[in-house]
């Protein structure tokens, strides 16, 4: 038996060095941002053929003189802003992002949430409400849509005096509805 679990023992130290892999470090074609992998050599000179075919296009066009079809190869441009985009640019691309939402608090039923949603409604008018039922039996009421936490710092700090439990959690938001 004890033969048995040394044979085993080098036979598995034995695979482990028989396992070939190398560093890879590539840059990200969009950001220019730095990406290590770890993988085999062939793994990863199948990657780059496949990567060059994804990068070429081909156009065929016809020659008017002798109706000869040839084929050029364009690499294709990808647009890199150079800036950071701006609300409405990531809107017109994403009209529901990942943004903030005013939890104001948590109730067991939808007779309370509705009594909470028409009580927060007449303090403010300005900020839409709503329930979420995701977690029944209880009920989330949420308020307003905002880009970022400091923008739902404002409306949060109001919020406060009439609700201690309020926090600002991430949510998904209409892009259009936020602040």
């Amino acid at each position: 038996m004890k033969n048995l679990i040394k044979i085993f023992s080098i036979l598995s130290l034995l695979s482990f060095y028989g396992i070939d892999a190398q560093q890879v470090v590539k840059k990200d074609t969009l950001a220019g941002t730095e990406l290590t992998i770890t993988m085999d050599s062939k793994v990863n000179t199948a990657l780059e053929s496949i990567e060059d075919k994804c990068s070429k296009v081909a156009v065929t066009t016809t020659s008017r003189d002798d109706d000869d079809d040839y084929t050029s190869s364009k690499p294709t441009k990808i647009y890199v802003p150079s800036r950071e985009l701006t609300n409405a640019e990531i809107c017109r691309k994403n009209p529901r992002i990942l943004g903030y939402k005013i939890q104001i608090t948590t109730v067991k039923s939808n007779d309370e949430a509705n009594e909470v949603k028409s009580y927060f409604r007449k303090r403010f008018p300005n900020l839409k409400v709503e329930t979420d039922a995701s977690l029944r039996p209880n009920y989330k009421i949420l308020a307003g849509s905002y880009f970022t936490k400091q923008s739902a710092a404002a409306d949060l700090s109001r919020v406060k005096e009439y609700f201690k439990s309020a926090i600002a959690v991430q949510y998904r938001i209409f892009c259009a509805e936020a602040k």
